[in-house]
C-alpha cells in the first residue's frame, strides 16, 4: 500500500476543521469522491477510524482528534517551509485566497484584484465571498477584505483609502404613496428592508449627526440576510433600502431612486485589506500587499 501523503494528511485536517466532507472539498478545491477516498486510504494505513460518519454528521474519533492534534501543527510547519522556499522566488506564481464579504468584492474587483493578474498572470486569485466573519488563518486564507472596525487586532490591516458611506434609498413611486422622512425617527412610520446579520441578528440602521449616533430599528414587509439584495426590492417601490451608496449610485443618478436624510450618513470605515504578520510570505503575496498599498494611497490622496 501506497503510503500517504501531504494531501492526505491536509484532507484530514479540512474535514475536522469543517465538520463535513463537502465543506473540506470545497476548500480544498477537490471532488468529494477524491476527498473522501484520501481519508479511507490513510484509514486504512493507519488501521483506525479517524471519523465517525453518519447521515447528517461527521465528527473525530477518539484516534481522529488525537492524530489531528499532533498533525496539525507538523503540517504548519511543512507549510512555513514551504512558504520560506516560496518567498525567495523571483516572480510571483501559485495561488492567492482571499475572503471578502460581496460588497467590498466588487469594490476592490477592477482597480485591485484585475489589476495583479494583470500584472502577474502566473497568480491565480481564488475570492470566496461570505457574510460571516472568521479566521482567515484557520480557514486557509492568505488575506482578507473587511471594514477597518472590523478587523482582527493580531492582524496587520492596509487601509485602501476608500471610504464607505450608505444611503437611505427609496423609488419615486414609494415616496409619492407614503411621503418622505426628514428625520431618521420618522423611518419608525415606514416600510424599511430589515437585514438579517451573520450572526442572526437584526442590522439596526446607522446615523449620526454633529458627532451624535442613533440606532434605528426598522420595520418593514422584508427581512433579508444580504444588503445587495436590498436594490431590487427598492426598486420596486414596495420599501425603502439602507445600502452602499456605491451599489445604488447610477439609479440615484438616473432618478431611479432617490437618496434621503443625508446629512444623517457621514462616510463611515474605510475597505481594508488584512493578514497575518506571517515571517516568510510568497512573492505574490508581497506582491499583493504591494498593490494594494499603492491602491490606498491613490484613494487618499483622491479623497474628497
Amino acid at each position: 500500500m501506497a503510503r500517504p501523503g501531504l494531501q492526505d494528511l491536509e484532507a484530514v485536517v479540512a474535514v475536522a476543521r469543517r465538520s463535513s466532507f463537502r465543506g473540506a472539498a470545497l476548500e480544498l478545491g477537490m471532488s468529494t469522491t477524491a476527498l473522501s477516498n484520501a481519508v479511507g486510504k490513510l484509514e486504512a494505513h493507519l488501521g483506525v477510524r479517524l471519523f465517525n460518519r453518519t447521515t447528517r454528521s461527521v465528527s473525530l474519533s477518539d484516534a481522529g482528534r488525537l492524530f489531528v492534534e499532533n498533525v496539525g501543527p507538523a503540517l504548519q510547519d511543512i507549510h512555513g517551509a514551504m512558504d520560506a522556499a516560496r518567498s525567495k522566488q523571483a516572480n510571483p506564481t501559485g495561488t492567492l485566497r482571499i475572503n471578502s464579504y460581496a460588497t467590498a468584492a466588487r469594490e476592490i474587483l477592477s482597480p485591485l484584484l484585475l489589476e495583479f493578474i494583470r500584472r502577474y498572470p502566473q497568480v491565480h486569485i481564488d475570492l470566496v465571498t461570505e457574510g460571516r466573519l472568521l479566521d482567515i488563518v484557520a480557514e486557509g486564507f492568505d488575506l482578507g477584505v473587511r471594514r477597518a472596525t472590523l478587523v482582527p487586532s493580531d492582524m496587520i490591516a492596509i487601509s485602501l483609502g476608500r471610504p464607505q458611506r450608505n444611503v437611505v434609498i427609496g423609488s419615486p413611486d414609494y415616496f409619492k404613496s407614503y411621503g418622505t422622512p426628514s428625520t431618521p425617527t420618522d423611518l419608525l412610520q415606514h416600510r424599511c428592508i430589515r437585514i438579517r446579520l451573520p450572526n442572526g441578528a437584526l442590522f439596526r440602521w446607522r446615523f449620526e449627526k454633529d458627532g451624535e449616533p442613533l440606532l434605528i430599528d426598522v420595520n418593514g414587509p422584508m427581512t433579508l440576510d444580504e444588503a445587495s439584495l436590498s436594490r431590487g426590492t427598492v426598486l420596486e417601490g414596495v420599501a425603502l433600502g439602507y445600502v452602499m451608496e456605491r451599489d445604488v449610485r447610477e439609479d440615484i443618478e438616473a432618478g431611479r431612486l432617490i437618496s434621503v436624510l443625508k446629512e444623517w450618513l457621514p462616510p463611515s470605515d474605510q475597505l481594508c485589506i488584512y493578514y497575518t504578520g506571517r515571517r516568510n510570505p510568497s512573492a505574490a503575496h508581497r506582491a499583493f500587499v504591494e498593490l494594494a498599498r499603492e491602491l490606498g494611497s491613490k484613494g487618499r490622496s483622491t479623497a474628497v
